[in-house]
């Protein structure tokens, strides 16, 4: 099968592109000239240069593909140019969407977010579970909601789409790195003093790549699908990092308020002053608030997603960030 990925440079894409090509699909991906193209540089994946925001490079690249995964995102908390995160997420969304469609694409799955996904006050989230307008905080979720808006506006006018929301995946090739690879590394540089008290969902990405193809293949045109695992407090988190490495886990719990406060006063001095990405996300923090405590039932059963154990993705992660030079010194790793 001829699929086109776009956001194969990053995290969940280069992972999928990468077992999309070892399953013997002839894969294109959709490269920005100049990226850094080491998650699929020693594989056969062809990459084809273009950008969501440039619709003739979409038409190029989607030309006789059957099946298209749209996975590329700004996901970040903080960028020099806001304006360009909503663009990127939802006119690239909407770009590409609209490309499958003129080339007659048979199928695409749409990687959104678990941040689209409502909390509700007791229990778990689900894809049924509403967001209110009021939990949209920052540029990224809120683009990242506006984006599958579109999406699953088309697929009620016909376009065959389906919807994916991956939690927190860990594992290899988080190269730039994603915010939840950030805490990995910030816990290996010894740079996590604190915990705040919050949780999220943790997933191997092998887990999210292979939910993504499942999709593919057996999706409902029109539905979500939370690819997740298993719902882990950030002191959990540490605690396990903490027994994959040697390295001491952070003993304090950080109050709230503070932290939220250091984080403004970082945006301040780093974000609005320095022009630099700050330390402390304040846009990550705020969402923190509420534990990311989703079901991710609805995968399982539907579409039968795996759910390998979130240890060994994690030491996965800390083997390969410790390989390709992200932490300085040898880590004295031991079997989960």
């Amino acid at each position: 099968m001829k699929v086109l990925v776009t956001g194969a440079t990053g995290f969940v894409g280069g992972n999928l592109a990468r077992e999309l090509w070892r399953r013997g699909d002839d894969v294109r991906a959709l490269v920005r000239p100049g990226n850094n193209r080491l998650t699929i540089e020693d594989t056969g994946v062809i990459p084809v240069d273009g950008d969501i925001l440039d619709r003739a490079s979409l038409d190029r690249a989607i030309q006789g593909c059957e099946a298209v995964f749209h996975v590329a995102a700004a996901y970040t908390f903080w960028s020099k140019e806001l304006a360009k995160v909503a663009e990127t997420n939802v006119q690239g969304t909407v770009n590409v969407l609209e490309a499958a469609r003129r080339a007659g694409v048979s199928r695409t799955v749409y990687t959104s977010t678990v941040g689209t996904i409502g909390l509700p006050k007791d229990g778990l989230g689900d894809e049924d579970t509403p967001l209110g307008m009021n939990k949209l905080q920052g540029r990224y979720k809120s683009s990242k909601f506006e984006a599958e808006r579109r999406a699953l506006a088309m697929a009620a006018e016909g376009l065959p789409v389906v919807v994916v929301n991956p939690t927190a995946p860990v594992g290899p090739w988080d190269v730039k790195p994603t915010p939840t690879g950030r805490i990995i590394l910030d816990f290996l540089r010894r740079k996590v003093p604190a915990y705040l008290k919050t949780g999220i969902n943790v997933v191997d990405v092998a887990d999210v790549v292979e939910g993504h193809i499942l999709a593919l293949e057996k999706g409902q045109i029109g539905e979500r699908y939370i690819l997740g695992n298993r719902n882990m407090g950030l002191k959990e988190i540490f605690d396990t990092l903490s027994s994959i490495t040697g390295l001491p886990a952070p003993r304090i719990r950080a109050p709230y308020w503070l932290v939220v406060g250091v984080g403004y006063a970082d945006l301040l001095i780093e974000g609005k002053i320095l022009r630099r990405e700050p330390v402390i996300p304040v846009e990550g923090v705020l969402a923190s608030k509420t534990p990311a405590y989703v079901s991710c039932d609805k995968a399982v059963r539907e579409l039968g997603q795996p759910q390998s154990p979130v240890e060994d993705a994690l030491k996965q992660a800390v083997d390969w960030f410790t390989a390709h030079g992200y932490v300085k010194g040898e880590l004295q790793s031991s079997p989960v």
